[in-house]
């Protein structure tokens, strides 16, 4: 029953990705891109700015999810390593396909988080907030090896509307201010617009064919980031007796599919677009399945 709950929970959200599916002919490409630039810029950033400062936050947990969310994205870019003999020769393309390894979806965040009882999503948005920078900064490293552009795309991070949005939340969460209603009010209405546009691109974007090309390199990647990450996660959880909304939240955030926008980032730096495209398209599709059995598995352990 508690499964069905939650499957039920999750199915209106793939229901809109399926929805982005059936409407993709509908626009153009460039709309389908505007689309994206939109919530990248503007309605995705929203939603993590009022997350994070819509309750206060104590220091102990920056201090606390900072290192548990880093360690998470770090055993995902040493086990997804372990692909590397299946993978393309050239290692620029090995790592646009390696990034989705850790990398991870922010709109299914917010919507797998609101299935869990008492929905932690305060503390999500802070494990958000702290992992962006970091994911990007493994995902650039890994990019531009050797190609002397890293001062460049380190910047962009910096500049990464996703990690602007983050530190400014966490910022006003820690200090307690209470942004005025007449602010907050628009902000609400564009966090809420963030999820359903995203999920809808993401439909009209994914290549849906992708799991008829599984091999034993995607195997791995995809496996990477849907079990081993997860199953680590819960497991260090339940040995070092963590708290359970931060056991909820971290295994919750070791669970999600990876990033939609993985494939951007690779073509930027010239590595092979079609290869990270079709990962996250099968960790998309796959996470159909595995999301709610990890949910699952959370709600009863923790």
């Amino acid at each position: 029953m508690v499964f069905f709950a939650i499957l039920m929970g999750l199915l209106p959200s793939f229901l809109m990705v399926a929805l982005g599916g059936l409407v993709r002919s509908r626009l153009s490409v460039n709309a389908w891109q505007g689309l994206d630039k939109l919530n990248f810029e503007i309605l995705f950033p929203t939603l993590i700015f009022v997350a994070a400062s819509s309750r206060p936050i104590d220091p102990r947990d920056i201090l606390t999810v900072g290192p548990a969310v880093w360690a998470i994205l770090l055993a995902g870019l040493a086990l997804g390593y372990l692909a590397r003999r299946f993978g393309p020769d050239r290692f620029l393309d090995f790592a646009g396909a390696w990034q989705t390894a850790w990398r991870f979806n922010t709109a299914m965040a917010f919507v797998a988080v609101a299935t869990l009882a008492e929905p932690p999503v305060g503390m999500l948005a802070v494990a958000v907030g702290m992992a962006i920078p970091m994911a990007n900064v493994f995902a650039v490293s890994s990019l531009s090896r050797g190609s002397g552009s890293l001062a460049q795309t380190l910047k962009k991070v910096a500049t990464n509307p996703f990690l602007i949005a983050s530190v400014s939340g966490v910022i006003v969460g820690l200090s307690g201010i209470t942004i005025p209603a007449p602010i907050m009010a628009p902000l609400d209405m564009l966090a809420q617009a963030a999820i359903p546009v995203a999920l809808i691109s993401v439909g009209a974007t994914m290549n849906w064919g992708a799991l008829a090309r599984l091999d034993m390199f995607s195997g791995i990647i995809c496996a990477t980031k849907l079990i081993a990450l997860p199953t680590l996660t819960m497991i260090a959880c339940i040995v070092l007796d963590t708290d359970p909304v931060l056991a909820r939240t971290l295994t919750l955030f070791a669970a999600l599919p990876t990033a939609s926008a993985s494939h951007v980032l690779a073509a930027g730096f010239g590595a092979d677009r079609e290869l990270s495209a079709t990962l996250v398209a099968q960790s998309t599709l796959l996470s159909a399945a595995t999301l709610p059995l990890w949910i699952t598995a959370i709600t009863l352990v923790f």
